[in-house]
């Protein structure tokens, strides 16, 4: 047996006998979408669905932001090609990651086209804070732009979310995004819960952070990291799931506690030639990229049966 089918049934076994989180109680038919950053070297739209469809997956959490598989300023036409060739696959586009932070005319362009083609969840962009300006000023300024877009969401039914991102960025703490969901209040706006990012962020404490957000979480990502010392520093980098040191065993504990039954998008953040990071040209063979991609999603199903 290898580490990667060891630490699968591994988990999955030690999962499955804490009772006490109901973990024997799958999730309802969780949709599975890949992010489709990592397959921008494919730019044809049919081919793109049907690599995913044979992939496994359910749906395509696609790109429509600049450089994506969409622009925005194209979304109309270009949206709709994607959707068409989804339907042919038989997979779905039930989200799509954006860049999308005000409402502007271009904002209410991109969500009444996505939501008019069946779209029902978006990523939004992410609101970066200036260190040397107030902090709490610029959380109240980035609370009021999300609560003008929660009224688009509202008038074209569509459910934006926002990544709790790494860095000096407002969420990545998660606990200053609780007080602007609590204010907004609404189903259509919440947070696309990224456990790496928070394991990363705030350590063993991400879990007071989940409890708090659990009822705004809105979607899921999944992916996993370890850390590399590299000149006397300790360096994050992603890398296979499983093979990480995200608690997977304790996060998705909590996610069947907390019945959240939430589309989710599996990313790809270790070495894949530069597909990883979104290139379109990229160094490492197709069928390795599409195969290490397809025994992630494998492992991942095993741990939700």
């Amino acid at each position: 047996m290898n580490r990667r089918n060891f630490i699968a049934t591994t988990l999955t076994g030690t999962i499955l006998a804490k009772t006490d989180f109901l973990f024997a109680k799958p999730l309802t038919n969780p949709s599975i979408s890949v992010f489709s950053k990592t397959l921008h070297w494919i730019e044809d739209y049919q081919t793109l669905a049907n690599t995913i469809a044979e992939m496994g997956f359910d749906g395509i959490d696609l790109t429509v932001r600049p450089d994506g598989h969409v622009l925005p300023e194209k979304v109309e036409a270009d949206l709709l090609k994607f959707v068409q060739a989804a339907k042919k696959a038989n997979i779905k586009i039930p989200m799509m990651t954006t860049s999308i932070l005000q409402a502007d005319a271009l904002s209410e362009r991109v969500l009444k086209t996505a939501s008019g083609l069946g779209v029902e969840h978006y990523r939004m962009g992410w609101y970066h804070l200036d260190m040397q300006k107030d902090i709490m000023q610029q959380v109240e300024t980035f609370g009021q732009q999300m609560k003008g877009l929660d009224v688009l969401n509202k008038k074209f039914k569509i459910s934006g979310e926002y990544q709790n991102h790494g860095g000096q960025n407002l969420g990545a703490a998660v606990w200053d995004l609780f007080p602007i969901f609590k204010s907004i209040n609404s189903p259509l706006t919440g947070c696309q819960y990224d456990v790496n990012h928070a394991t990363a962020e705030s350590g063993a404490n991400w879990e007071t952070g989940f409890r708090l957000i659990a009822p705004y979480i809105k979607s899921l990502a999944i992916k996993d990291f370890k850390y590399i010392l590299q000149d006397g520093k300790l360096k994050k980098v992603g890398c296979p799931l499983g093979e990480g040191i995200v608690d997977w065993k304790k996060f998705l504990a909590l996610v069947k506690q907390y019945n959240i039954n939430v589309p989710i998008t599996m990313h790809f953040e270790y070495d894949l030639g530069g597909a990883e990071n979104g290139l379109r040209t990229i160094k490492m063979d197709k069928k390795e990229i599409i195969s290490a991609m397809k025994r992630d999603l494998a492992l991942l199903k095993t741990w939700l049966v």
